[in-house]
């Protein structure tokens, strides 16, 4: 296997330049060149293309690059921990929606944790629809349906309804849904790269509402806005099945029962290839039988 080939394709593809790429490697250009030329001879194919725009992966290379960088990374993990003898103690990296995390998972995390001193666990957690950007082993994220080359399980649908403070909800005696709705402030949850008002606007349109979705607050997360209608007048669309502890205890209320689908959900992502990982085969096992919804996974 042609390892120096190997990471200077690595170093070229991770930056798209083959001179970012010598100099992350404290090597020469011509070397570097030297080492891709030579792996895309071995497979016969190319590795990049030149663009207007600079360099660019060929379908090739992007099939190729995720897979070294995460060998390359395995391996350095792997050097760290028999260096520092820690020899067994696999660091699983998992990514988690805030408001899931701190809402649903972080109380369930004991009783992995409990079962699997073995594995240390690294959670990363971001505002971002879809996959994040860092490095990591498995990812539960928000997102709409849909097929990629990652394995993929459906733990929680994203079904919504209006939910605010049981003061607000008095406004909603002897109303319909529609004439609350317009008498109330709508807090909005943003996600990325939607328009701000995307889940309010869904769910009036499922309703069959003629209602202006486009004013009201704003917040990056579910928590911040179910935080804000607890205790100020304004309503939020939330999931029963995320703030079913402030539904019971009565910081939340459903003033009606009017449920709906967002289009979206929690999905468990991961790689095919990492399925037989025991650190990863164990937390996707435990979560899905926690969370999961029963659904069949997509493969992509």
């Amino acid at each position: 296997m042609p390892l120096n080939a190997l990471r200077a394709f690595e170093a070229v593809g991770q930056r798209l330049s083959f001179t970012a790429g010598a100099n992350a490697l404290s090597v020469s250009q011509s070397a570097v060149s030297r080492h891709v030329i030579g792996l895309e001879e071995l497979l016969g194919r190319p590795l990049f293309e030149r663009e207007a725009g600079g360099l660019v992966l060929t379908p090739a290379g992007a099939e190729l690059l995720p897979v070294v960088s995460k060998s390359f990374e395995r391996i350095e993990q792997t050097l760290n921990a028999i260096r520092d003898d820690r020899v067994g103690h696999r660091t699983l990296r998992i990514h988690v929606p805030p408001s899931l995390l701190q809402l649903r998972l972080l109380p369930m995390l004991g009783e992995f944790r409990q079962a699997h001193h073995e594995f240390q666990i690294d959670i990363s957690s971001s505002n971002v629809t879809g996959l994040p950007a860092e490095q990591i082993d498995m990812a539960i994220v928000y997102d709409r349906p849909n097929v990629d080359d990652w394995v993929t399980d459906l733990l929680l649908p994203a079904r919504v309804v209006p939910m605010c403070s049981s003061a607000t909800a008095e406004r909603a005696r002897g109303r319909s849904l529609g004439e609350f709705l317009a008498d109330i402030e709508l807090l909005h949850v943003r996600l990325d790269h939607q328009p701000r008002d995307l889940l309010w606007a869904n769910y009036v349109q499922q309703q069959g509402l003629e209602l202006t979705t486009r004013g009201g607050m704003a917040f990056d997360t579910a928590i911040a806005a179910a935080a804000y209608a607890e205790t100020q007048p304004g309503v939020f669309l939330g999931e029963e099945t995320i703030h079913a502890a402030q539904l019971q205890s009565g910081q939340l209320v459903t003033p009606f029962d009017a449920a709906a689908d967002s289009g979206f959900g929690y999905y468990l992502k991961l790689h095919a290839d990492d399925l037989a990982d025991p650190a990863i085969a164990a937390f996707r096992s435990w979560l899905i039988a926690r969370l999961g919804h029963g659904e069949s996974p997509l493969a992509g």
